[in-house]
């Protein structure tokens, strides 16, 4: 695991527990979005009224997850490219909620779609693949979360650690090839998440050659 220089920590030492409290308000800012436009009818936030409320539900916990993953791959180009060695600091906690709104995502598919039915959930992952590469993200974003402490990664060692947390670059491959396959045309918001993959990726390899 990549660690600060001692320059750089000590001039953070005083903002980064600010920072961190300010990011779990906006991590946590879309469950209070998406509950006041479900009970509330969107008179907090400015939203429509909401025909669907189950469409929503699984429309916004799968794109906040997404946008999430996105946001925590950008972390080490930006810490390589621009110097910006705090975004570490945070990377762990954007991640760990990428997974909590991803795990809200399959449980309402699981409640809402299926109501908790063994089989027909079964079957509808093995007839449709979208649901399928959805499935397989979300399975390999298990062993990130639970892997996510300061104990694990002591347990592991720094480079099985880092070894094991490449996934992160398939589970968002397959996250966005979910969001392409699910829309039967190519909608905005999918095109724009595969870009901003394709961009991060290709600074990744940009940087690795370096």
């Amino acid at each position: 695991m990549a660690t600060l220089p001692p320059s750089v920590g000590r001039r953070s030492r005083n903002w980064i527990p600010g920072a961190k409290g300010v990011l779990w308000i906006g991590l946590l800012a879309p469950v209070f979005i998406l509950g006041d436009r479900i009970f509330l009818f969107g008179r907090l936030t400015g939203g429509d009224f909401v025909d669907d409320p189950v469409e929503l539900i699984q429309h916004w916990t799968g794109n906040t997850a997404l946008i999430l993953l996105l946001v925590g791959l950008a972390s080490t180009p930006l810490r390589r490219l621009m110097g910006w060695h705090w975004t570490i600091r945070f990377r762990r906690l954007v991640g760990l909620f990428a997974f909590f709104y991803a795990t809200l995502h399959v449980v309402s598919w699981f409640v809402f779609d299926h109501q908790l039915a063994l089989n027909p959930i079964i079957e509808d992952v093995l007839e449709r693949n979208w649901i399928l590469v959805g499935m397989l993200s979300w399975l390999l974003l298990i062993p990130l979360a639970l892997t996510s402490t300061s104990g694990w990664i002591r347990r592991l060692g720094g480079k099985k650690w880092n070894r094991l947390h490449q996934l992160v670059y398939p589970v968002a491959a397959l996250g966005v090839l979910h969001f392409l396959w699910q829309t039967k045309l190519l909608e905005r918001d999918p095109v724009l998440y595969s870009a901003a993959l394709v961009l991060l990726l290709g600074v990744r390899w940009l940087v690795r050659k370096k």
